[in-house]
């Protein structure tokens, strides 16, 4: 599909960079402290959480999976408190199971689970698509969605796909979502969208069928439904997003198939 004449041209994912500020002089005979203050504990555990959340979203982590705290600890290079804090949330959403003698494992659920929220998440997509046409897109989020599909694209012109290119399709799939869901202007709708995409299969985070096809047809949805919204066809962009989720629902049951007589 070729490409539209996009203006905007910042990135939608940047790096924060934390800079230190001036050193305060130290009180006399003050002793260096041994613990991290408290507001710093608590940002390292959100962002421990927030790794983890996305990671088993995306599909990193298998479902039934146990997730040891000293082998995440030695990946992620912390210490198991954060790691211990982070499992109690992501099992409070409802993303990881506990019991006493096993302790943390990926939930697993059952194909109907998955179909269910998928067809849920059609719904609440279609809904943050009309909205985000009647309502009008932001400069900064046409500027994400437009970089996103730049992005897109040099990635589906490579001559072949590798299996790290499956992150960073996920990275530009979640942008575009998250920038329309952000049009949509309604917390509650973005909140019940996070809620049908715990289940991670469901999540945009997780790339189902990886294939070039695939990946194709689901850029081209991206262009038509950006289209819809820019021409604020409410209408037009609520279809073009269901039946672009529900086409990946098919793509995951057809995967699922494949995978079930491969094994029969």
């Amino acid at each position: 599909m070729p490409t539209l004449n996009f203006h905007f041209m910042p990135k939608y994912v940047m790096n924060r960079a934390f800079r230190l500020s001036e050193k305060q002089p130290m009180a006399p005979r003050s002793r260096p402290p041994t613990t991290l203050p408290e507001d710093e504990t608590i940002t390292r555990s959100v962002s421990i959480t927030d790794t983890l959340r996305s990671s088993i979203l995306a599909g990193e982590f298998r479902p039934g999976e146990r997730m040891f705290e000293v082998n995440l600890s030695e990946r992620l290079k912390v210490s198991r408190t954060p790691i211990r804090e982070a499992l109690k949330v992501l099992a409070g959403e409802g993303l990881l199971d506990y019991t006493p003698n096993r302790g943390y494992l990926v939930r697993e659920y059952s194909v109907d689970d998955i179909v269910q929220a998928y067809e849920i998440r059609a719904v609440l997509e279609g809904l943050a698509a009309k909205r985000a046409a009647q309502l009008g897109m932001s400069s900064e989020e046409r500027a994400i969605v437009e970089a996103a599909l730049r992005d897109g694209e040099s990635l589906l012109n490579k001559s072949r796909l590798s299996p790290s290119d499956r992150n960073l399709y996920g990275v530009i799939n979640t942008a575009i979502h998250s920038a329309i869901h952000t049009a949509g202007q309604s917390r509650m709708l973005r909140d019940m969208l996070r809620q049908s995409q715990q289940i991670a299969p469901s999540s945009h985070r997780n790339v189902i069928a990886f294939e070039p096809f695939d990946v194709r047809r689901r850029h081209d949805d991206h262009y038509r439904i950006y289209e819809a919204i820019l021409c604020r066809d409410g209408g037009r962009a609520e279809l073009l997003m269901r039946d672009h989720v529900e086409s990946i629902k098919v793509s995951l049951l057809r995967s699922i198939s494949r995978d079930f007589l491969a094994r029969s």
